[in-house]
């Protein structure tokens, strides 16, 4: 026989009319020395020791005729179950001339060794006797012909399948055809002790009948016989996945919650504007006009104010409704119950002294300031700091203001006229139109410092300081103008001037001192992931400034779609930054770090698109 390299029969192309699973082994070729009609010596395992030459002789009462071809003798390891092979394995029995055995077919009876070669369409086993993996060597604890040693665990026991590399697939990470056995749903399904595949219980339904294991074992599906599957496929798809927000749930319940409430508070809006317009004799819609004014200049504001993260619109709105509705409707009903529970026992609550300095602070303030506790339970996730806050109570205040001058412009004029519309209107609406904003912003700033840490109880009774200042200076204000009522009215304007102007000093410079440390609040948090590798810190820069963002929008805008996924990004590291300061305070728990994870692909996603979008032709030089 001629000196070949060995090749195992079945990688051989099949021959014409012949299937590629089916074809036979041919015979092998008769050694040197062997005598005409005599039985081939049987095969040895890969590697192992040969065995010695056992003469052909006849069996003893067999009548067999000397030559004649006998059976092969049966070798260690051969006829035996294989293990490694999860079959049994039939010898080199090939039909001899002048043997009437049948020839078999090689590798029949091997469900569990096929395995797709790379770079073919078919399966092929490994040569019988091949050591496991590779061929160069026998595995560690078998013995010669194939037999496992004592102690040892038996070759091609179950076990973990070893992850082979291939080109363009990093090692270890699963290419195609090989799974990981790690992720439900994805790679090999790794067989359980019993030779089983991995078994796992599936939740069942509640409109079929239950599936007991009773009823499965009556009615047991055959098993798979075959090579363990191989399903990464699942694995690459799931990868490409874009990962979901995991409040998605959560948002849309707090959204439909959102729009009711702001739909049933719209209508009570609607109502106050078209009484108001009705009313005053005729010049309703003036009245109403000038009350919108100081309205629309503080809206205008607070949005200047929340360029930085801004926050959904809806929520807004609702904090000017709730002011301008709901708000007004408790304090008439609080207060109302309040004088006559009081009258009852002799005190007088409807003067100037306990109705407006004592029981209007309290009764307003706290009508004002429930909605924010409201908000910072059921929407944490929105209310996520000082500034926050600061913005949220601002706009309960200029909804309530709003309702307030409506009543005071419009009494004004029954009382005086145009001259006393002109006068309340230059006194309320141009002199202090951010009084109310002041106040309820002082207990957003109280909520939102405990909003970033702290359980949910603690950022709710932290309510109560703020509560406290702002009642405070509210009394304050209605105390100074109750007494300046009966000196020169040019005194008492000019009192009102300078405690307007300091309390308008306090909402402005409150405003801004919360941007400038939520910029500085954002580019620490920030550092963090550029530390980890998530960003750089040229991008830190970027994303934390405000010339750093202008720079950035302006360089996008040159590219298609730029400028969109730069602002994507600048949304996202905002977010990212508020999420890791509530991490590292311990709120949130897993749902911050799912919260997390999500907010950093949406980061990496955009700027994917940033940079792919930067290699287009630019729109301008």
């Amino acid at each position: 026989m001629t000196d070949q390299p060995w090749q195992d029969p079945r990688s051989r192309a099949p021959q014409p009319g012949q299937s590629e699973g089916s074809f036979r082994c041919p015979a092998p070729e008769a050694p040197a020395g062997a005598q005409p009609g005599g039985s081939a010596p049987a095969a040895q395992p890969y590697g192992s020791a040969p065995a010695p030459q056992q003469p052909n002789r006849p069996q003893q009462g067999s009548g067999a005729a000397p030559g004649a071809a006998q059976p092969p003798v049966q070798q260690p390891g051969y006829a035996a179950q294989q293990p490694g092979y999860g079959s049994q394995h039939q010898g080199y029995a090939a039909q001899q001339p002048g043997s009437s055995s049948q020839q078999q077919a090689y590798g029949t009876q091997q469900p569990a060794y096929g395995t797709q070669q790379p770079g073919t369409g078919s399966q092929h086993a490994p040569h019988r006797g091949a050591p496991q993996p590779g061929y160069g060597s026998a595995p560690q604890g078998s013995a010669p012909h194939g037999g496992p040693v004592q102690g040892a665990p038996g070759y091609g026991a179950p076990g973990p399948v070893p992850q082979q590399s291939r080109p363009g697939y990093p090692q270890g990470s699963g290419f195609p055809g090989a799974g990981t056995g790690s992720h439900p749903g994805t790679g090999a399904q790794q067989p359980a002790p019993g030779g089983y595949p991995e078994q796992r219980a599936y939740s069942q339904s509640r409109l079929r009948p239950s599936v007991t294991q009773e009823m499965r074992s009556r009615s047991q599906i055959h098993q798979h016989s075959g090579a363990q599957l191989q399903a990464s496929w699942t694995q690459q798809a799931t990868s490409a996945m874009r990962r979901e927000d995991p409040t998605k749930g959560a948002d849309l319940a707090r959204l439909i919650i959102g729009i009711v409430v702001c739909a049933v508070l719209g209508l009570g809006f609607l109502l106050i504007l078209l009484l108001g317009a009705l009313s005053f004799r005729g010049v309703g819609v003036i009245i109403v006009l000038l009350s919108l004014l100081p309205l629309s200049v503080i809206i205008g504001m607070v949005l200047w104010f929340d360029r930085w993260k801004p926050q959904p619109k809806l929520i807004l709105g609702l904090c000017v409704l709730w002011g301008a509705v709901a708000s007004v409707i408790i304090v008439f009903i609080t207060q109302l119950t309040s004088i006559y529970a009081l009258g009852a026992f002799g005190i007088d609550a409807s003067g100037d002294v306990v109705g407006a300095v004592v029981m209007a602070p309290i009764f307003e303030e706290g009508a004002k300031g429930i909605f924010l506790v409201a908000l910072v339970l059921g929407a944490r996730k929105y209310f996520e700091g000082p500034l926050d806050g600061w913005m949220y109570g601002t706009l309960i205040g200029a909804g309530f203001a709003f309702t307030e001058n409506l009543l005071y412009l419009g009494s004004a004029y029954d009382d005086y006229q145009s001259q006393g519309l002109i006068l309340t209107f230059a006194m309320r609406c141009v002199v202090s139109p951010l009084l109310h904003s002041t106040f309820t912003g002082m207990a957003g700033i109280a909520i939102g410092l405990a909003a970033r840490r702290g359980s949910w109880w603690l950022t709710a009774l932290m309510w109560i300081p703020g509560y406290i200042v702002g009642a405070f200076l509210h009394g304050l204000w209605n105390g100074v103008a109750t007494a300046t009522d009966d000196i020169d009215p040019l005194a008492s304007i000019a009192i009102t001037l300078v405690f307007s102007a300091c309390v308008s000093a306090l909402w402005f410079g409150s405003g801004l001192y919360l941007r400038h440390e939520e910029t500085k609040q954002t580019r620490l948090m920030l550092g963090d992931y550029a530390n980890a590798g998530w960003l750089t810190h040229a991008e830190v820069d970027m994303l934390g400034t405000w010339k750093g963002r202008r720079a950035g929008r302006r360089w996008a805008s040159q590219f298609p779609g730029g400028k969109t996924e730069m602002k994507a990004m600048i949304r996202a590291a905002a977010s990212l930054s508020s999420i890791r300061e509530r991490i590292l305070g311990g709120v949130g728990g897993r749902t911050e770090i799912a919260r997390e994870r999500f907010e950093l692909d949406e980061l990496t996603q955009a700027r994917s698109r940033l940079m792919a979008s930067a290699r287009m032709p630019a729109r301008r030089p």
